[in-house]
């Protein structure tokens, strides 16, 4: 089981704020059943330098890994960023090094608002011209602001990946979108977003339970194949 999208490391970002709850979190991921996570703090180019990013990220890391020995042993990690969506980042040299490590696959935060034709275009040349593959963090977060779908649907007929919160199948009212996408042959990963210990928690295998009950086990079996594709740097 893999973890895509969490804020785990200490002091970094919004998540996690110090190495108790860090420790916490990774207790509470372990007791999920998780063996693989993937560390992506926010990143917002507009407000930080890529290079001080990716040295805090990697301090933070290397915190984890002197100070949470006894919690780690038998889980994978690797590090990666949620990279907010910033105009112009298809023509972006920082990105490869956003990219979920080892592979070159970009956790990408699209923004809160109706998406437009240089939205579409700035994703498109991130996949065409960067070479590329693109997941869609938390996609069900932005439906609800596409008043003109036409961007939405463009974007999604591009090689992307979209990725689901966990948290999202638990509400009766939210999941209504997820399982509608996924129907409508959206092939989809999951990330639990967790954040803290108190409202953004681990909840992997609970949002899986959701979509073995309402979707059968060979939905989640595929969406667990393509967990292992992408992990292992391989082509959906």
């Amino acid at each position: 089981m893999i973890d895509f999208h969490t804020h785990i490391l200490p002091g970094i970002d919004d998540g996690s704020r110090n190495l108790d709850m860090t420790k916490e979190l990774i207790q509470r991921e372990r007791q999920q059943g998780i063996d693989k996570i993937v560390f992506t703090p926010h990143f917002y180019a507009q407000n930080e330098n890529a290079q001080h990013f990716l040295e805090k990220r990697d301090k933070a890391y290397e915190s984890v890994k002197e100070n949470c020995a006894d919690l780690t042993d038998g889980l994978e990690f690797k590090l990666g960023a949620e990279v907010y969506y910033f105009p112009g980042m298809g023509k972006a040299d920082i990105l490869p090094r956003l990219c979920m490590e080892g592979t070159d696959y970009i956790l990408l935060e699209m923004p809160f608002a109706q998406w437009t034709s240089s939205i579409y275009r700035d994703v498109k040349d991130i996949i065409e011209k960067q070479k590329l593959r693109v997941i869609l963090a938390h996609i069900e977060r932005f439906y609800q602001f596409q008043k003109d779908k036409a961007v939405w649907s463009d974007i999604l007929d591009l090689p992307v990946i979209p990725q689901i919160n966990t948290g999202s199948f638990l509400s009766w009212k939210s999941r209504r979108f997820d399982i509608r996408f996924i129907k409508e042959g959206h092939g989809i990963i999951l990330g639990t977003d967790c954040h803290n210990i108190t409202s953004r928690v681990p909840n992997l295998t609970e949002g899986r339970a959701v979509i073995e009950k309402k979707l059968g086990a060979s939905v989640l079996e595929n969406i667990d194949k393509r967990g292992k594709l992408i992990w292992e740097n391989e082509e959906i």
